[in-house]
């Protein structure tokens, strides 16, 4: 493969003008498809397999023209002080919303509050139903815009009017701290590069890869049904991992450059040695991306191969257009330990005599080798006592409840609980399909009762059946609120209720609703998340084999990866779950920890956390084949990556710290959990373990049986091929000065 990549990095080098072209005339195109794309909103929300997704399933095949599925919103109005919502100015007020709701193209049906029941016992609160006819993924803007025109109509009679319901949820947006997070890259890329120059490269060439990736998901948005978090996670990793592989195959090109080759050989010797690391730590990323679809989630899987798509044109572009933009800039990138003027570069023997001298990663790595057992030791119980929170974790889905104080969501939320009741905000849909059975009406009527006689059940209303009389609804009313643990034990005991029922009648008894919904949802996630674990680092663990030749140090990487990602999440769960830090880091209310959140991470972080093991060890790899022993070939691995590996990851939380700033839940979350893990991963695990382990094991750390070694593919990571090229290119230059002679 060294090889290989060699040619393609000499060849962009010398093609530039049709390489460039070509990258251009790519962006031109995916911009083009999505100039011309329609629109698509947000994705439709699926979870195939779950007994809320079959009772949605059923609804909309007995009930058709209900939209069972679709968007809803609570328009919740409160009486001023010393009045009731049956005076009869407030209730005209009332019905004048009613009416004008009800014009609404993608409107369904709107309850009247004095019609069915909808005004509270001491006449303070009311609320009206409004029913779309598609989900509110895929409500038009129009429809939220009408929505919110109505809401403020009434205020004008002098009514507090808020609106809950998942008919408002709007694109998320991410902030301006994600221009911060590029800033700061920029800032790191200039001291670890030493010139402007250099350091536009890789956010010019992360920039171009994320354009392509996101404009290519605009454009299939529609025929995809891809939403706007797809394109906003995409841009997240893609970002960082574009700047990350341009940033070691243009310090690898620096380094070339500073042993005396010439510009082309040194854009080949970095594609064909650091292009190496790249394409397997890219590997890792889009293993770890594409795993997600064991899920069985559509939303989770695209997010999952949308991001992967990114990471792999990242690739790419590190692998041809760096070489290519290397070519233009010419004597602009200086060799490495050389700075230009503008950052104070001094004379060239100055220069020189700094190189010579151990840096920062020589010294640490110097002292980790000295006192292995220690730094090890120490590693390990700080990112262990960072853990400890995980084992709190509670994990849900959010509803308008874990909204912030501010937003007419929350106050709907916490004025339905006033007026009605906590579990007023999760109700239940209980679905009976009776078809086949005798007697229809009376299995309908023992499935009430026995609901009925269930704890922490406030209501259960009549059953209300379709015009075929073989299936109905009972909507069932808890005490407790939505993401509390007595509503998610109701929901089980309705279901093992309806188990009996069917055993003695043979109808099915089904429970769905939002509140059942994010139960399942939460509960196929837990249950997806140790076969993905093995899936994934299974076959990473494979890859590492064939990269490295070696069983302990994938091992190796593998627990390191355990360690970190769980020291994440115990972050994760102390500022987002009880709070720590709150008020830094934006969070309004606390809550469980959103569902898809541990999984996502899971996998996000094991690719990116391959990515550092890939770089940093394939270095220490590198010494060691040619020569050196373990402890010098660490020491030599630090010499020449940790500078570099350090920059990449301060320049990846950078990145993903800016999206912490987003308006959505689960894209701040994720940016704060990806931003821990890597500042984990990279200086704890990285930068500390891994050294101290490789000391410690010494020679074992690289056996391997002598029968894998001979099945094992020889990928050449470290560059051996290229080095045999220089022994052959040495032999040459001796047969010419002895045949001189």
């Amino acid at each position: 493969m060294a090889t290989f990549l060699y040619r393609l990095g000499r060849f962009s080098f010398r093609k530039r003008h049709f390489v460039a072209l070509f990258w251009v005339a790519l962006l031109a195109l995916a911009g083009a498809g999505a100039a011309g794309a329609p629109a698509a909103g947000n994705s439709s929300f699926s979870i195939p397999g779950t007994e809320a997704q079959k009772a949605f399933d059923l609804l909309d095949e007995r009930f058709p023209g209900t939209s069972a599925d679709g968007a809803t919103a609570r328009v919740v109005f409160k009486a001023p002080d010393g009045q009731k919502m049956t005076d009869p100015g407030n209730k005209a007020a009332v019905q004048d919303t009613v009416e004008e709701l009800s014009g609404g193209s993608e409107v369904v049906q709107v309850s009247d509050p004095y019609q069915g029941g909808g005004v509270s016992r001491d006449g303070s609160i009311a609320y009206a139903s409004v029913t779309y006819e598609v989900s509110g993924m895929e409500l038009e803007e129009s429809s939220r815009e009408a929505l919110k025109a109505a809401a403020e109509d009434a205020r004008a009679s002098g009514l507090t009017v808020e609106i809950g319901g998942d008919a408002l949820q709007a694109v998320p947006e991410t902030g301006s701290a994600e221009i911060i997070g590029i800033g700061v890259a920029a800032v790191v890329l200039v001291i670890t590069l030493g010139s402007l120059l250099a350091a536009g490269l890789p956010l010019l060439t992360a920039i171009v890869g994320v354009g392509i990736g996101v404009a290519s998901i605009t454009a299939l948005a529609s025929t995809l049904d891809l939403g706007s978090t797809t394109s906003i996670l995409a841009s997240m990793i893609g970002l960082a991992v574009g700047i990350d592989y341009a940033l070691f195959v243009v310090s690898r090109y620096r380094a070339e450059l500073a042993e005396g080759r010439t510009r082309e050989e040194a854009a080949g010797r970095a594609v064909g040695t650091a292009g190496s690391a790249v394409v397997f730590a890219g590997l890792t990323v889009v293993i770890a991306l594409v795993g997600l679809s064991v899920v069985n989630i559509p939303m989770l899987t695209k997010m999952g191969i949308a991001a992967a798509g990114t990471v792999a044109v990242a690739v790419l572009i590190a692998l041809t257009l760096i070489p290519a933009l290397l070519g233009y800039a010419g004597r602009r990138v200086r060799p490495a330990g050389e700075k230009s003027k503008l950052l104070g570069g001094g004379r060239a023997k100055d220069a020189k005599d700094k190189a010579e001298r151990p840096n920062m990663g020589t010294r640490w790595a110097s002292f980790v080798v000295r006192r292995p057992l220690a730094v090890l030791l120490l590693g390990v119980v700080g990112l262990g006592a960072a853990a400890v929170p995980a084992g709190s974790l509670e994990l849900g889905l959010p509803d308008d409840g874990s909204q912030p104080v501010s937003t007419t969501q929350r106050r709907a939320y916490d004025l339905l609980s006033e007026g009605f009741g906590p579990g007023f905000n999760g109700p239940l849909v209980v679905v009976v399909d009776a078809e086949g059975s005798d007697d229809p009406q009376a299995v309908f009527k023992q499935a009430g009762d026995e609901i009925k006689a269930l704890d922490n059940v406030v209501n259960v209303a009549p059953a209300a059946p379709n015009k075929a009389g073989d299936t109905a609804t009972i909507a069932v009313i808890p005490d407790a609120k939505p993401s509390s643990v007595a509503t998610e034990d109701l929901v089980h005991d309705i279901r093992a209720a309806g188990a009996d029922i069917k055993d003695g009648t043979g109808a099915d008894v089904l429970v769905t609703g939002a509140t059942a919904m994010n139960i399942d949802v939460s509960q196929k996630l837990n249950d997806a998340l140790v076969p993905y674990l093995v899936l994934v680092v299974g076959l990473a663990f494979l890859l590492l084999i064939v990269v490295f030749r070696s069983i302990l140090v994938p091992l190796k990487a593998a627990l390191g990866f355990l360690l970190s990602v769980l020291a994440a999440l115990g972050a994760v769960v102390a500022v987002y779950q009880w709070g720590w830090l709150s008020g830094l880091m934006g969070v309004e209310e606390t809550g469980p920890i959103m569902s898809m959140m541990p999984i996502f991470m899971v996998g996000v972080v094991f690719g990116l956390a391959m990515d550092y093991e890939v770089f940093l060890v394939t270095r220490i790899r590198e010494a060691h084949v040619h020569g050196e022993k373990p402890a010098q070939a660490v020491v030599t691995g630090f010499r020449y990556s940790a500078r570099v590996v350090t920059a990449a990851a301060i320049i990846m939380i950078a990145v993903f710290s800016g999206f912490i700033g987003s308006s959505d839940s689960m894209v701040k979350m994720i940016g704060f959990g990806l931003a821990t893990a890597v500042l984990f991963d990279a200086f704890v695990v990285r930068m500390a373990i891994v050294p101290a382990v490789l000391a410690l094991l010494g020679e074992k750390a690289w056996w391997l049986p002598k029968w894998l070694d001979r099945a094992l593919p020889n990928v050449d990571v470290e560059g051996e091929s290229l080095a045999a090229l220089d022994r052959a290119a040495d032999k040459d230059d001796e047969d010419k000065e002895l045949v001189r002679a």
